[in-house]
């Protein structure tokens, strides 16, 4: 049987009482019954209950969700995912709420994460692009208590908070494997947009994408990196023209999640000419376009299966519990037109 609260006393040499404000980590607890209890925790393979814990706490875990304003069919996924948590956890203790802001200044970013207040937020789940500022406020987050997640895109060198999402390297790599073999011995150039290339995980998806084309498709070029900023008017305008002065065009990837505008724009444009086209994520504008066959694969990652697992993490993080590193998991997925009715 698991060793109880009352065994860890005896093993402790120390009252129940003090064995109950030790775990609960409240005041009036000398140095030598704090280390005496530790130790006796090694020695006998004591494990505290969470559940129970909170139970007996009253506690409520308030988990929160940092999102972009700015997005469009994928970032609704997400948002719904979050709200389906919401209902499905508040049995279990767990407030969780999904709050908006502009990404689009890192000092505004970087200050609303600052006036999160450990008393009111057991943690939060950030989206942002990286930068100093907002990679500096996540820092001083975890610092003051407050756990944090950083979901889907990920701050450079912040190893004091966990990471949920895609290897967006590998994903990157992917993508350029399957537009290499799509276009089999067809030379020419490849067209990248992005919505911006200040969010880490498209600076990292190009990267893996450039490292496969580059060493397995030497009659393709990957042209430099376009940023639609999610404005409509101006990813037709730099797509057109990008298409003007490169006619020998053959593929465009859509490395950032939302793909409806910069491959509206495509379409418009494109005229005659067949183009081979990878996006990222599953969407409904997604999904339509590879039964239509304007899309030839989507690399995607489960919005639910991210969202969940950004709350498991933020829970265990609360109860000091390691997460469970196979589970959280996220997997790439490839999405065909072929496949897409049985997925």
């Amino acid at each position: 049987m698991r060793p109880t609260a009352r065994d860890l006393a005896e093993a402790a040499g120390v009252s129940l009482a003090t064995v109950d404000r030790v775990l609960n980590e409240r005041p009036n607890v000398s140095p030598k019954a704090a280390r005496s209890v530790a130790e006796a925790i090694e020695r006998i393979g004591f494990m505290r209950n969470p559940a129970a814990v909170a139970l007996a706490r009253n506690k409520t875990y308030r988990f929160r969700f940092v999102l972009p304003t700015s997005g469009d069919q994928y970032l609704a996924e997400l948002i719904a995912r979050a709200g389906e948590a919401t209902e499905a956890l508040r049995a279990d203790s767990t407030d969780v709420e999904a709050v908006q802001i502009a990404m689009s200044d890192p000092h505004h970013v970087a200050k609303y994460l600052t006036a999160i207040d450990h008393d009111t937020v057991d943690g939060v789940a950030v989206m942002a692009p990286e930068s100093p500022q907002v990679r500096d406020a996540m820092l001083r987050l975890v610092e003051r208590g407050v756990r944090v997640v950083q979901f889907l895109s990920g701050q450079e060198r912040l190893e004091s908070a966990d990471y949920v999402g895609v290897d967006n390297f590998a994903a990157g790599a992917t993508a350029g494997k399957i537009t290499g073999r799509f276009l089999c011995e067809r030379p020419g150039k490849i067209m990248v947009v992005a919505e911006t290339m200040m969010a880490l995980d498209s600076i990292q998806r190009r990267l893996g994408f450039d490292s496969i084309i580059n060493a397995q498709f030497p009659h393709l070029e990957s042209l430099p990196s376009l940023e639609t900023y999610g404005d409509e008017k101006r990813a037709e305008l730099i797509i057109r023209r990008t298409l003007e002065h490169n006619p020998d065009t053959v593929a465009v990837y859509v490395l950032s999640s939302e793909a409806r505008i910069p491959l509206t724009a495509v379409w418009n444009t494109q005229g005659a000419r067949a183009l081979t086209v990878v996006a990222h994520e599953r969407t409904p504008f997604s999904e339509q376009a590879l039964m239509d066959e304007r899309i030839d694969a989507v690399i995607a990652q489960d919005p639910g299966h991210a969202v969940r697992s950004a709350l498991r993490i933020l829970r265990a993080r609360s109860d000091h519990r390691e997460p469970l590193a196979s589970q959280e998991r996220i997997r790439i997925e490839v999405v065909l037109k072929e496949n897409l009715q049985f997925d």
